[in-house]
């Protein structure tokens, strides 16, 4: 695992620490975005669900460049045997997963670090920059 950098608040006490700036923690969904749409109500499809192109290349490539790789998904805990065994079974490379997101999507991150969202869009591919809207906090 990458070392974290300390961190200071204004008031100079010691604050949460950080990865260094050329490391991500991608936080990344499973249904819809690594394979085809599996509802929570049909888990007997989570074992053979079809993975979505490309995937496996990305998240594996960002494995190995040393980011973090966490899914982060609505399924619930009561499905993470057949969830790892599928990610086994296909070769995903990962450090943790998080169960029992929100369902419902409109989802809104608060959080004292940087956040880049990246909606997904059916293909994967190199990131590019642009500059888009954002809701922040009026100051």
């Amino acid at each position: 695992m990458t070392k974290l950098n300390e961190s200071f608040n204004a008031d100079g006490t010691k604050g949460s620490p950080l990865l260094p700036d050329h490391i991500k923690n991608f936080l990344i969904d499973i249904d819809g975005t690594i394979c085809e749409d599996v509802p929570n109500e049909e888990p007997e499809r989570m074992l053979t669900a079809q993975l979505i192109p490309e995937a496996l290349e990305f998240i594996n490539k960002w494995y190995d460049e040393g980011h973090f790789i966490c899914f982060f998904t609505s399924r619930l805990e009561s499905h993470r045997k057949i969830t790892e065994e599928w990610l086994k079974r296909n070769n995903f490379k990962y450090h943790n997963i998080l169960f029992g997101k929100p369902r419902g999507g409109n989802y809104h991150w608060i959080d004292d670090r940087n956040v880049r969202a990246t909606k997904f869009m059916g293909k994967f591919s190199d990131f590019i920059e642009v500059e888009k809207k954002i809701q922040v906090f009026k100051s």
